[in-house]
């Protein structure tokens, strides 16, 4: 690991000033894996009660984003080249938790996979796989 949880959070805050008071943030990083909340707000929730399908978009795109910083380093410019989204269940209006881990890990790209929870379940909410394109060397 190149980063800490706390190392990780801190830089994505310095890109995108939006991501703290949203209330997201990475608890976890381990040598295979990042762990990112995104905390309930009403503002979440779609009609029905549930939360948004954006709202999960957007935390499984920021736990690519995590896993990527903490295990290559401050990578700036690394971006999500595609992101595929499945939603399994309706998921409960309560924290959000997503885990991040790599599927291959190349010298251009990354291809990650990324299962979202409501707090308190063992039972995946949604489903996502992306790819982020990674920063040559030299453009670093």
């Amino acid at each position: 690991m190149k980063m800490t949880a706390v190392e990780v959070n801190d830089f994505i805050r310095q890109g995108i000033p939006a991501f703290e008071s949203a209330g997201c943030a990475v608890t976890e990083v381990a040598a295979d894996h990042v762990v990112v909340v995104q905390q309930f707000r009403d503002d979440l929730l779609r009609p029905g009660g549930t939360i948004s399908g954006p709202t999960l978009m957007a935390l499984a795109d920021t736990a690519m984003y995590a896993l990527i910083l903490a295990q290559l380093g401050p990578v700036a410019m690394a971006v999500t080249q595609n992101l595929n989204i499945n939603f399994l269940r309706r998921p409960a209006p309560v924290d959000t938790i997503a885990q991040a881990r790599f599927l291959r890990l190349g010298r251009r790209s990354a291809v990650i996979d990324v299962s979202i929870y409501s707090a308190g379940s063992d039972e995946m909410v949604a489903h996502v796989t992306g790819t982020y394109a990674l920063p040559t060397p030299t453009s670093l």
